[in-house]
């Protein structure tokens, strides 16, 4: 089964009750889970014992005119900052200090998030979040990793986020999900618990991304942001404990969130609402778990709903455009006019129009954008789960 569709099936799942089973791992029998629990146990020696707790980062932030802005933080340890050495070294606190910058306006941060929280417990943070704050301007989310590490059924993890979502927006507030890391990237962690805690939490990451677009929010993929650098910088990027990240891998995080809460909260302007998605980043428009899973392959994309010549649904779900809002050198245009011009009868390197009426790709002529999202190749996505960029409108 392909990710797109486990990640289709966990989130109905959530949405209409039930479960799938301790995080898949019934399907390991008794022989593999004693190998597992063994590797658990291993990793737990040898990564280094965890901190007291996180540095109270509960303040106002930034300066300027007019009422600070509302932020609140939910979810675990990395929402709570453990690891970080001082309260203005955490995720909440970067956002705060780049959302002041931009707004010209001071933030107020009321974070809720627990250490060593599992998504279930968000209800508990959210009744504290909205008893402080009852009508928050932005919320920001990072919750996962404990559900994937404790086992958690992942249709009852969703369904908790999704819940806590659909809350936060009745609130009157914009919602934006870090969705669960990578845990396939923890150094201490051996084989094979790595290569399933990797399946796990991108299982989960789609899984998460599929119900918050579905309940009015936006995701950021987290996946192995850190992964490639930990692996070069280890010493720099994790913290003591060698399992958080240390205050420079939390300013990595917060550089790959801020973009998506400044879009959430409209700092871009009208202008960035209806921009078409830029082909070279590989953004486009697509059903929402292909958006899903691209985003968890691709770490640093925000996904959100949007429309496709009106209608908000297509065949195959609610459509939902992906978008790189951390801005990375693409290939000029002109280095792409051999390929374009290369183009077969059938629109291949053309650009990827939406057909609202079957949710694929029409055939069109090679236009001034190349191709849309690349198809899927790591065998783990169903044939046809590719993203398309459309002519027509931008995200809604």
């Amino acid at each position: 089964m392909g990710r797109a569709r486990r990640a289709r099936r966990i989130a109905a799942t959530a949405a209409y009750g039930g479960g799938v089973g301790a995080a898949g791992i019934g399907a390991l029998g008794l022989i593999g889970f004693a190998v597992l629990k063994l590797e658990a146990q291993l990793a737990r020696r040898v990564v280094g014992q965890p901190f007291d707790g996180s540095p109270d980062d509960n303040a106002v932030y930034g300066a300027g005119l007019g009422e600070p802005v509302q932020l609140v933080v939910l979810g675990d340890s990395s929402a709570a900052g453990m690891g970080a050495d001082s309260a203005h070294q955490t995720v909440g606190a970067i956002v705060a200090n780049g959302v002041s910058a931009f707004m010209g306006r001071p933030v107020r941060l009321t974070n809720v998030a627990v250490v060593g929280a599992e998504s279930s417990g968000l209800e508990v943070q959210l009744a504290n979040a909205l008893e402080e704050v009852p009508h928050p301007d932005i919320a920001l989310i990072m919750i996962g990793a404990n559900d994937v590490t404790h086992r958690i059924d992942k249709a009852v993890a969703v369904r908790h986020l999704e819940e806590t979502v659909r809350s936060l927006r009745a609130a009157g507030a914009e919602v934006v999900v870090g969705t669960c890391p990578d845990l396939g990237t923890i150094e201490p962690v051996a084989q094979p618990l790595r290569l399933l805690a990797r399946r796990w939490s991108r299982d989960l990451a789609a899984a998460q991304t599929v119900a918050v677009v579905e309940a009015g929010g936006r995701t950021v993929s987290l996946g192995d942001l850190l992964g490639p650098e930990f692996a070069e910088r280890p010493h720099e990027l994790f913290s003591a404990d060698r399992f958080h990240p240390s205050p420079a891998g939390y300013a990595r995080a917060a550089a790959a969130l801020l973009p998506s809460v400044c879009a959430a909260l409209g700092l871009w302007g009208a202008a960035d609402d209806h921009r078409v998605p830029d082909a070279r980043r590989g953004e486009g428009v697509s059903p929402v778990a292909v958006a899903a899973v691209q985003a968890v392959r691709d770490p640093g994309t925000e996904v959100s709903a949007t429309a496709v010549e009106g209608e908000s649904r297509g065949p195959r779900g609610r459509w939902a455009v992906l978008l790189r809002r951390r801005r990375t050198p693409v290939t000029d245009r002109s280095e792409l006019d051999g390929e374009v011009s290369d183009a077969g009868a059938d629109g291949s390197t053309g650009t990827g129009a939406v057909d609202p009426a079957d949710g694929t790709a029409a055939a069109v002529a090679p236009a001034s954008q190349p191709d849309g999202i690349p198809a899927m190749v790591d065998g783990e996505d169903e044939p046809g789960d590719q993203g398309h960029t459309p002519e027509g409108p931008g995200p809604a």
